[in-house]
C-alpha cells in the first residue's frame, strides 16, 4: 500500500491488486481521524475489532467512519483486479473546512458530538474521475502536495455538496417515489446503452415519465443534465481502460460510441486537458 502524508491532519492511502489471490494491507491510525474508503474496482473486506466487525465494499462504492472512542486500523483484504484509495482527515482539520456546514453534515451537527458514524453510499461519475486523478498523477515532488490537497479539497467539496442529496421540499417532484425510480431506471439504460443512447423523448417515453420532469428530475438527483452525465460516465471509463495499457485510443473510442476517434479525442482532452495518447503514456 503506498501512503501519501499530504500535512499532519491528512493522509492519503492507494492499493491495487492485480492478483488472482487476496491482498492483505494493514494501516495504523488513531481516533481522531475520519477515514473515507473508496473501492474503484474490485471489492475489498474492512475489518474492525479483531474481526467483530467486517465491512463488504464492493466496486464503485465508499464508506465513511468514525469512532471518536475507539481506535479503528485500517485492516483489510484486496480481491483481484481491486482498486482501492483511503483518505483519512482529522477531525479537527475537517472542522476547520466545514464549520459553516455543521447543520448539513449529520455527524457534525451539535447533536452527534462524540457520537460513531457510519454511511455508505455509491461513487458518483465526477468523484470517481478524481479518485482516478490522484491514483494516476505522475507530477514531481516539488508539485504534488499542492496538487494531491487541491483534489483532496476538490473531493469533499463534491462530497458533501448539499445539491446532491435529495431534498425533497426544494423539488416537490422528488416526493413521488415512483419518479424517483423512473430517473434511475433513465440512468441505467443510458448507461447501458452508452455507444447508442436513446434520445431525450425516447428516453422518457421508455421510462414513462413526462420530458420535462425526465430533465429537471435527472439534473436534481445526480446534478448533470441527463448527456452531461452520460459524457462524464463516458470519459470516466475512457480514463479507466487507458490506465490498464490494455487498450488504444481507437478500442477505446468505439467501446464507449464514438463513431470516429477524432471526435473522441475532443472530449477526452476537454475533460481531462490532454489527448487520450499522452494519457496512455503517462498512466
Amino acid at each position: 500500500m503506498n501512503t501519501l502524508k499530504i500535512d499532519n491532519d491528512i493522509l492519503i492511502n492507494t492499493c491495487s491488486n492485480f492478483e488472482k489471490d487476496f491482498k492483505d494491507i494493514f494501516f495504523t491510525t488513531d481516533i481522531n481521524f475520519i477515514q473515507f474508503h473508496f473501492c474503484l474496482e474490485g471489492k475489498i473486506s474492512l475489518k474492525y475489532n479483531k474481526g467483530a466487525y467486517i465491512f463488504n465494499l464492493q466496486e464503485n462504492n465508499s464508506i465513511i467512519l468514525f469512532n471518536p472512542s475507539t481506535n479503528l486500523p485500517i485492516d483489510g483484504s484486496l480481491g483481484e483486479k481491486t482498486k482501492y484509495v483511503s483518505l483519512l482527515i482529522t477531525i479537527k482539520k475537517f472542522h476547520s473546512l466545514f464549520s459553516e456546514l455543521t447543520d448539513n453534515i449529520s455527524f457534525l451537527s451539535q447533536e452527534n458530538s462524540g457520537k460513531k458514524y457510519y454511511k455508505e453510499s455509491v461513487i458518483s461519475p465526477q468523484i470517481s474521475t478524481i479518485l482516478n486523478q490522484i491514483v494516476n498523477e505522475k507530477l514531481s515532488e516539488n508539485v504534488k502536495n499542492l496538487y494531491l490537497k487541491g483534489k483532496i479539497f476538490e473531493l469533499l467539496g463534491l462530497f458533501f455538496n448539499e445539491s446532491n442529496e435529495l431534498n425533497i421540499e426544494q423539488c416537490p417532484f422528488l416526493a413521488d417515489e415512483k419518479n424517483v425510480v423512473k430517473i434511475k431506471m433513465a440512468k441505467e439504460i443510458i448507461i447501458k446503452r452508452m455507444s447508442d443512447p436513446p434520445s431525450l423523448k425516447e428516453l422518457s417515453a421508455e421510462v414513462d415519465i413526462s420530458l420535462k420532469n425526465l430533465k429537471e428530475g435527472f439534473k436534481e438527483i445526480y446534478g448533470y443534465t441527463v448527456y452531461g452525465f452520460l459524457l462524464e460516465y463516458k470519459m470516466n471509463i475512457a480514463s479507466k481502460m487507458l490506465s490498464t495499457k490494455s487498450y488504444n485510443v481507437n478500442e477505446v473510442a468505439d467501446h464507449i460510441g464514438y463513431s470516429t476517434s477524432s471526435h473522441f479525442i475532443n472530449a477526452f482532452k476537454n475533460r481531462f486537458g490532454t489527448t487520450p495518447k499522452k494519457y496512455l503514456r503517462s498512466s
